[in-house]
C-alpha cells in the first residue's frame, strides 16, 4: 500500500484547453474534477464526486467542448478553484471518517494533472494548496510494475491496461467519470490475487525551491537542462521556480545568465532532477510570467556549468549557509569597506553574521568592480534592504536587486577568469626577420593551462614554491615554471607555472589560492599560456593588469649557464638589433673581434636562479622608452656582446645594418633644455668614448629638426 496512508483517492481534472496527453500545454485554467475513494484494506470503494470549476476566463476551446459536453452556461453556475478545493477536502475527510481511516494519498492516471495544471494554477492564483496535493501515485506506473510487459509507460492508456487484465472496459460517457471509474477497476484488481499489489512509489512535489552551489567537476546529464528565455530581468531564482511549480527543480539548479556588461539579459539555464521532469518543462513553452510570455529550450549540461558551476572556495564558503536570502549591490564606490556597506543597509535590514555575510567581487589583481553580494536571513529583511534601491552611498547611488547562488557564481567565475589582459596586442609588423624566439619559450595558447602565483615572499626559491604546490608538483610540466623579475632584475613576488592540463591548473588554483608562503598568503589564478607569454617577453605587472611588451624581442634569461641562439643568415646583424644604454663607467677601447659570420647573442647567467634544477626560470628585463619613429627597437645585449657589436669596423656594420648603420653606442637624450648646443652635450658626456664626427652630425640633424618636434615628444640622439 501507500507508503503512509490506508486509502487511495482517485483523483482527475481537465481543463479548458487541450486535455490528455496535452493537458496544461496551453496554460489554460482547470474546470472539471472528479474523485473517489478507495479502501486499500476492505477493497472498498466511496461515492463517486464531481464538481465544476468556473475559470477566470470563461472561454473554452472547440475540442474541450467536443471532449467533456460542458458549456459556458454550466461553468457560470459553479464555483471558484478555491472553492472547489475545500469542497474536495470536506467530503475527503467526511468519506474517511466513516470509514474509519486517517490518511490518504492522491492516485492518477498521469502526473499532467498535478504537475502540469494544479500547481501552476494555484501558483499564478496564490492559492495554498492542501498538503495531499504534494504526493501522489502513479497509475501507470503501478500497473507496469504488476504487468511489465503490458509495454513502455509512456504509451500505458486506461483502455489498453483494462483490455490487458481481462476488464471490460467501462461504458460510462461523462469525462472524468469515465477515467475514475476505470482507474477504480484497475485498482481493486490488482489489489488482490495473483497481484497482491502495494501502491509504494508515491512521487512527490516540492514545497520550495532549494538554492545551492554547483561545482564545475559535477557531472551534469544534458537531458536535464532547459534555457528559458524572455525573463523579467529583476527575476530572481524563486520567481524562475515558481515558474516551473510542480516539477522538481535540482538543488541550486536556477542560474541567471548575464549579458558581456555584467547584466541579466533574461536568459536561465534550470536543471532539473531527471529528463521526465526536463520534458514536461519543455511543454511550458510561452506560458506566461506576469504579462510576459517565457520561451523554453533544450540546453546541455556543458552550459549549465559555464554558467553556474563554482570555482572559488570564497564563494562555496559564502553560499555555505542555508536558506538565506542574497541580494546584489551594483555601482559601490571602490573605497567602500564593509563597515559602510553594513550601515548603509541600516538596522532594518541586518545582514547575516555581519560583514561575514558581505562578498565583495574584486578582479584577478584584487581591484574592486563595485559589485557586492549580501546575505540575509528571512525576505523580510531582503525586502527592507531593496528599499535603499538608487540611494546614494558616498557619491554614488546603489543598485539593490534579488540575486541567486548560481549568480553569484557566475559574476566571481566571470571577473576571476577574466585573462589578465582584455586584448593581446597585434603582432607587430617588421620590414626585416628579428631573433628567433628561444626553444624554451612557451608556445602562446589559448588553453588555460597555466596558473599565476601573486604575493610570492621576494626571498622565496625553489624548494619553497615546490613545497607550496604539494602534491601537485607532479603535474608541473619539464621547464615549467618562470619567475618575474622587476626592472632591477630582482624577484617581483609573482611566478606563472605551466601544468599538464587546464584541469590541473583549475585544481590548484583551486586548492592552492590564498595558502600561505613564509607568512604571507599567496593568490593563485588559472590563466594561459597566451597570457603568461606576454609577461615573459617584457610585459609589465601593475595595478591595472598587464601592459604589453616595450620591445618585440623576448629578453629572457639562461636555462643553463649560457643561453645562446643563432641569428638566421641574412637577417640583421647586432649592430643593427641591439642599441647599448648610456654605461654607467667610462667604456675602455674594445680589441675583441667578432665574425659574422657566426652571429651568437649571448645573456649573462643568473646563478640564484637556477639551484641545480631542471626546470627554466625566465625574467624580462624592459627596453628603455622609445623614439615613436624608432622601427624595431630591441633591448640591448651587456657584456660581451656589447663590445663585440661596438668593436666592428664602420663599414662592416654599415653595410651589415641597412636601418642602423653608425657604430658603436646609441643613446637617447631627453628633456635637453632647447638652448643646448653639441658643445653642451659633450660636455656632458666627457670622460666617455665617442666618436665626435658622428655624434655631432646627428647632434645638427636633432638640432634642424628640433622646431618640428613639440616640447614633450621623444628626442632621440
Amino acid at each position: 500500500m501507500a507508503s503512509h496512508s490506508d486509502t487511495l483517492v482517485v483523483f482527475f481534472g481537465a481543463t479548458a484547453g487541450a486535455n490528455g496527453g496535452k493537458l496544461g500545454s496551453d496554460e489554460r485554467e482547470i474546470i472539471l474534477l472528479v474523485w473517489q475513494i478507495v479502501d486499500l484494506h476492505e477493497k472498498k470503494v466511496g461515492k463517486l464526486q464531481r464538481c465544476l470549476v468556473k475559470p477566470d476566463t470563461l472561454e473554452l476551446t472547440d475540442q474541450c467542448k467536443e471532449e467533456t459536453g460542458l458549456t459556458l452556461e454550466d461553468l457560470v453556475k459553479a464555483e471558484p478553484l478555491d472553492k472547489v478545493l475545500q469542497q474536495f477536502q470536506q467530503s475527503v475527510s467526511s468519506e474517511l471518517k466513516c470509514l474509519g481511516r486517517s490518511s490518504y494519498t492522491l492516485c492518477v492516471n498521469s502526473p499532467l494533472v498535478i504537475r502540469q495544471a494544479l500547481h501552476p494554477e494555484a501558483s499564478k492564483k496564490n492559492l495554498v494548496l492542501p498538503e495531499c496535493f504534494f504526493s501522489f501515485v502513479d497509475a501507470r506506473k503501478e500497473f507496469h510494475k504488476c504487468c511489465p510487459n503490458a509495454g513502455p509507460v509512456q504509451k500505458l492508456e486506461l483502455a489498453s491496461m483494462l483490455e490487458y487484465v481481462g476488464l471490460p472496459a467501462v461504458s460510462e460517457q461523462m469525462m472524468g467519470v469515465r477515467e475514475v471509474s476505470s482507474m477504480v477497476q484497475l485498482t481493486l484488481h490488482i489489489l488482490a490475487e495473483p497481484y497482491n499489489h502495494e501502491f509504494s512509489c508515491v512521487e512527490t512535489v516540492k514545497y520550495k525551491f532549494d538554492s545551492g552551489t554547483c561545482s564545475k567537476t559535477e557531472p551534469v546529464d544534458s537531458e536535464t537542462v532547459i534555457r528559458a528565455r524572455g525573463l523579467p530581468w529583476q527575476s530572481s531564482d524563486q520567481d524562475i521556480a515558481r515558474f516551473f511549480k510542480g516539477l522538481s527543480i535540482a538543488k541550486g539548479g536556477v542560474a541567471l545568465c548575464l549579458n558581456a556588461q555584467g547584466r541579466r539579459n533574461g536568459e536561465a539555464l534550470v536543471r532539473f532532477i531527471n529528463s521526465e521532469h526536463r520534458d514536461l518543462a519543455l511543454e511550458r513553452h510561452k506560458h506566461h510570467m506576469g504579462s510576459r510570455y517565457i520561451e523554453v529550450y533544450k540546453a546541455t549540461g556543458e552550459e549549465f556549468l559555464k554558467i553556474a558551476g563554482g570555482t572559488s572556495n570564497e564563494v562555496a564558503q559564502f553560499l555555505s549557509k542555508e536558506n538565506q536570502v542574497i541580494i546584489r549591490m551594483r555601482g559601490l564606490p571602490f573605497t567602500a569597506t564593509p563597515q559602510e556597506v553594513v550601515s548603509f543597509l541600516g538596522t532594518e535590514s541586518p545582514v547575516t553574521d555581519g560583514t561575514e555575510g558581505l562578498l565583495f567581487v574584486k578582479y584577478p589583481d584584487g581591484r574592486p568592480t563595485g559589485d557586492a553580494f549580501v546575505l540575509f536571513s528571512c525576505e523580510e529583511y531582503a525586502q527592507n534592504a531593496l528599499k535603499k534601491h538608487k540611494q546614494i552611498l558616498g557619491k554614488r547611488y546603489i543598485e539593490l536587486f534579488r540575486s541567486t547562488a548560481a549568480e553569484v557564481q557566475q559574476v566571481l567565475n566571470r571577473y576571476m577568469s577574466t585573462p589578465l589582459i582584455s586584448t593581446l596586442p597585434p603582432s607587430p609588423i617588421v620590414p626585416v626577420p628579428v631573433l628567433a624566439s628561444p626553444s624554451f619559450l612557451p608556445a602562446a595558447s589559448s588553453t588555460r593551462d597555466c596558473v599565476r602565483l601573486r604575493g610570492l615572499p621576494y626571498t622565496a626559491g625553489i624548494e619553497d614554491i615546490l613545497e607550496f604546490m604539494g602534491e601537485h608538483t607532479v603535474d608541473i610540466k619539464p621547464h615549467g615554471v618562470h619567475m618575474v623579475l622587476n626592472q632591477q632584475g630582482r624577484p617581483s613576488g609573482d611566478a606563472f607555472i605551466q601544468m599538464k592540463s587546464s584541469d590541473k591548473a583549475f585544481m590548484v588554483a583551486q586548492k592552492c589560492h590564498k595558502k600561505t608562503m613564509k607568512d604571507r598568503y599567496v593568490e593563485v589564478f588559472q590563466c594561459s599560456t597566451e597570457e603568461m607569454s606576454i609577461v615573459l617577453m617584457g610585459g609589465t605587472l601593475n595595478r591595472s593588469g598587464l601592459s604589453p611588451p616595450p620591445c618585440k624581442l623576448p629578453c629572457l634569461s639562461p636555462p643553463t649557464a649560457y643561453a645562446a641562439f643563432p641569428t638566421p643568415p641574412a637577417i640583421l646583424s647586432e649592430a643593427a638589433l641591439y642599441q647599448p644604454p648610456l654605461l654607467a663607467a667610462p667604456r675602455p677601447p674594445q680589441t675583441t673581434t667578432h665574425s659574422p659570420a657566426h652571429t651568437l647573442a649571448y645573456y649573462p647567467p643568473h646563478p640564484h636562479l637556477y639551484m641545480n634544477m631542471n626546470m627554466n626560470y625566465t625574467a624580462y628585463y624592459p627596453s628603455p622608452p622609445v623614439s615613436p619613429s624608432t622601427v624595431s627597437y630591441f633591448a640591448a645585449p651587456p657584456g660581451a656582446m656589447a663590445a663585440a657589436v661596438a668593436s666592428q669596423p664602420h663599414h662592416a656594420a654599415a653595410a651589415a645594418s641597412p636601418v642602423l648603420p653608425q657604430p658603436g653606442a646609441l643613446v637617447r637624450m631627453q628633456g635637453l633644455p632647447y638652448n643646448t648646443g653639441v658643445k653642451d652635450i659633450l660636455s656632458f658626456f666627457q670622460g666617455y668614448q665617442y666618436a665626435p664626427d658622428e655624434y655631432s652630425g646627428m647632434v645638427q640633424m636633432s638640432e634642424q629638426a628640433r622646431s618640428l618636434i613639440q616640447p614633450k615628444e621623444w628626442l632621440c640622439l
